[in-house]
């Protein structure tokens, strides 16, 4: 599939001419490329040795691909390897791709986000301890030094309103919502398993995590997206599943997180709803199994017991 859409890319470009300067892929939108720049990141050209700006860099930071900005390498894996391009004997985790070079002899490196042309990866050369090496072009790559790379500022919630499958489906559709973790809170057992939660054992019940970005989203936001995704009047069960492992729970992390969820119970109570939500202090949170995590996104299904309803 890859391939397929490198090769559209590639016809498009060639068509319409290097005066081209931005390529759109289905909803992606990427960074505007010179003609130079399409010759190696679209058409996987190679710029000329010695010539690239960071073939010498020496300054402390990250580089990221020019078509898209995705982070790639860290300078602490850059090393001389007098070889005339930029060299890296790491990149960030699940940031590149390696993929069979056209030539049948080498492995091309991509950006894992675009598919922008990288360079390619040699092995067995003994620079470094890693024994590898990226080759990289300058051309391919943005530099951000360190002092102006900013850590986003994240918040986090966590909630358990049923099974965890269905509310981490909805939950990820929300704006804002960076990562999710489905896992067994509210007990006192340690690394519980889903058998044991299931059991009634353990105590733990059904929750999940989410990391959301306060800029973008607000937990006053996705806790009402809670009450109105799963049924806060029901007691242990949610829909057709029924145990205590399934009851409607909020675990706020802070007072002011406290205080929101009971202002918005107190709405809903105002407006009729028996609401059975409970609200309890955020205690250990254990993640699930691995095949637990974006359950309905990884089997290709939709949630049996959730679904919207506007209820503010």
């Amino acid at each position: 599939m890859i391939g397929v859409r490198n090769s559209f890319i590639y016809f498009f470009v060639l068509v319409f001419h290097a005066g081209c300067t931005q390529i759109i892929n289905d909803d992606m939108k990427y960074n505007e490329l010179t003609a130079d720049e399409i010759n190696v990141i679209i058409d996987k050209g190679t710029e000329k040795p010695w010539m690239g700006e960071y073939v010498d860099h020496k300054e402390k930071g990250i580089y990221t691909c020019k078509r898209c900005d995705a982070a790639l390498y860290k300078s602490k894996n850059k090393f001389d390897s007098n070889c005339g391009w930029p060299s890296f004997d790491d990149e960030i985790e699940g940031a590149v791709k390696r993929v069979p070079d056209a030539d049948g002899r080498r492995i091309e490196i991509v950006c894992a986000n675009c598919d922008g042309h990288l360079g390619h990866v040699f092995e067995g050369e003994k620079f470094t301890e890693k024994n590898i090496r990226h080759c990289v072009n300058s051309i391919s790559l943005n530099f951000e030094h360190k002092d102006k790379i900013l850590k986003p500022k994240t918040d986090t919630a966590i909630f358990a309103g049923g099974c965890f499958w269905g509310v981490e489906y909805l939950m990820l559709k929300e704006p804002g919502v960076i990562s999710t973790t489905v896992g067994y809170t509210g007990g006192k057992s340690k690394n519980p398993t889903y058998e044991e939660v299931c059991s009634g054992r353990s105590g733990h019940i059904e929750a999940i995590e989410i990391v959301f970005d306060p800029n973008k989203t607000s937990y006053e936001t996705l806790a009402k997206l809670f009450f109105e995704i799963h049924d806060p009047t029901q007691v242990d069960r949610q829909g057709p599943d029924r145990g205590e492992q399934y009851r409607s729970e909020i675990f706020y992390l802070n007072d002011e997180q406290k205080k929101t969820t009971l202002d918005l119970i107190g709405i809903l109570e105002s407006k009729g709803y028996d609401i059975a939500t409970k609200v309890t202090k955020a205690s250990e949170f254990w993640k699930a199994e691995n095949y637990h995590q974006d359950y309905y996104k990884n089997n290709g299904a939709l949630p049996y017991c959730h679904a919207y309803t506007k209820r503010f």
